[in-house]
């Protein structure tokens, strides 16, 4: 009786079930469906190119005994491979088994791991410390202050922050494994990595967590070549239960330290072991990287993390200076808020401007400090005026609140201090005009041109509206 593809691959997975660890199972081979069976051809389909190079690395001699069982001497195995939507070849990938012996494939200066568990034990060389040193426990350079407690969360971060905490309280078995945090510079990936780490040591005392940035990683792997010992290097981040990785972008052109860290990261997935990883682009951004590598990046998930909102601003403000112990009037906070929108480090750092300033020259923490400072802090950071500021700004001078000058209301003094602020939008940033009307009451592009003529009008019609928009003008470029 003649065999389906469906019987084929069943009487396969029985076998390959007795030979493998359970979990490795089900993580490798329950996932592939078969396709079909052509002229002892098996075709089958696993999910991304990542499966089928794992495959094809850990389990080549597994799948060929089992064709051969089922198929004979001349049965053969291809993949299907469901490409990535950014790729344009939509032919599957096919490859034969036998293949060529994968041992002549290998890169001789990345040894195979060795088992941890079985025989006597060797030192490992731990590439942290200096020699000469008394060898110590491997430390994990994650630093106390970056706690989750410290970590604002906000719409800008929130997912990033959710599954962070998610990998904390149980690492290496969730999806997000590896943890991909990505973000333009200052908007707190790193306080976040560092924050999982800690939860992890509080959670898991006997686990081994370190935090590494890629220079150091480059310059470990630099120095192990000199010294001949990249097998030892390789073995003790092999060692790693969370390891976690910043400024993964640095790699990029950097070939050997990429197939390095490849061969550690394949490890580590392997073994369940939590990989967190920080960058300040996307997967499909990253330049210089070998594919096979930012296949592995795309495995769990990718969380961004934005700039922060208003609100958020505030927040961070409020608690950097709970934790510092100190007492800053609130209307300081919030021009602070207003006035530095780019990130969060240029925010904090603006505040620790000011308490300098006060505490060295004897001041007063209040609003004439902080314009003093702003100030100069502005110039030397080429901070752009945003919409928040402005629209701060106008209200300030008519003493109305901020959220009235987002409302459906056609109050004559209502109505013009929203048009000032559409005006001073397109006059100080580069917002489109789209953008602006979202800002000011979710006003649509015509609306801001309609109000920007009507300012203009009223300037050249009004000498007390003109006082208006020149006072405000002096204000906003404080």
């Amino acid at each position: 009786m003649k065999k389906n593809h469906v019987e084929v691959w069943d009487n396969c997975l029985s076998v390959i079930k007795d030979n493998i660890h359970y979990q490795s199972f089900k993580t490798w081979f329950e996932p592939i469906s078969p396709l079909k069976l052509d002229n002892n051809v098996l075709t089958i389909q696993v999910p991304s190119q990542f499966f089928y190079e794992w495959l094809e690395e850990h389990y080549i001699s597994l799948l060929k005994k089992t064709i051969t069982k089922e198929l004979g001497s001349d049965g053969r195995l291809e993949y299907s491979i469901i490409m990535d939507s950014s790729t344009t070849n939509k032919e599957p990938y096919s490859i034969k088994v036998p293949t060529s012996n994968r041992k002549d494939t290998k890169n001789p200066a990345v040894a195979m791991p060795i088992d941890l568990n079985k025989g006597k034990s060797r030192d490992i060389p731990n590439p942290f410390i200096i020699p000469g040193l008394k060898k110590i426990k491997v430390q994990s350079q994650l630093v106390d202050s970056y706690s989750f407690e410290r970590f604002i969360e906000g719409d800008c971060n929130r997912l990033a922050r959710s599954a962070g905490y998610a990998v904390a309280e149980n690492p290496g078995r969730t999806s997000f494994n590896p943890l991909y945090l990505y973000s333009n510079v200052g908007l707190g990936k790193t306080h976040l990595a560092h924050a999982i780490g800690l939860q992890v040591k509080n959670n898991f005392p006997n686990l081994t967590v370190l935090y590494v940035s890629t220079e150091q990683f480059m310059a470990q792997y630099i120095e192990s070549v000199r010294n001949n010992n990249q097998n030892d290097f390789v073995h003790f981040y092999q060692m790693i239960d969370v390891l976690i990785v910043d400024d993964i972008q640095f790699l990029a052109g950097k070939e050997k330290t990429q197939d390095v860290f490849f061969h550690v990261f394949n490890y580590l997935h392997q073994k369940s072991k939590q990989i967190i990883i920080s960058s300040d682009k996307a997967p499909v951004e990253m330049k210089g990287m070998e594919p096979r590598l930012l296949s592995r990046f795309k495995w769990g998930l990718a969380a961004d993390l934005q700039i922060p909102d208003l609100e958020t601003r505030i927040a961070i403000l409020q608690k950097r200076i709970y934790s510092d112990g100190i007492d800053v009037p609130y209307e300081v906070i919030e021009y602070l808020a207003y006035s530095v929108t780019t990130n969060v480090r240029e925010l904090e750092g603006a505040l620790i401007s000011i308490m300098a300033q006060s505490s060295l020259n004897k001041k007063a923490i209040n609003l004439d400090l902080a314009h003093q400072m702003i100030d100069k802090f502005v110039k030397s950071t080429s901070k752009e005026i945003s919409i928040d500021y402005i629209q701060k700004a106008v209200c300030d001078y008519f003493n109305l609140p901020v959220d009235i000058i987002n409302s459906k209301t056609r109050k004559r003094e209502i109505v013009q201090a929203r048009q000032l602020a559409m005006y001073f939008s397109k006059k100080h940033t580069k917002s489109s005009l789209a953008t602006i009307g979202m800002h000011c009451g979710n006003k649509d592009h015509a609306t801001v041109l309609h109000a920007c003529r009507t300012v203009n009008n009223l300037v050249e019609t009004d000498k007390q509206f003109r006082v208006y928009v020149e006072e405000l003008d002096k204000k906003i470029k404080l």
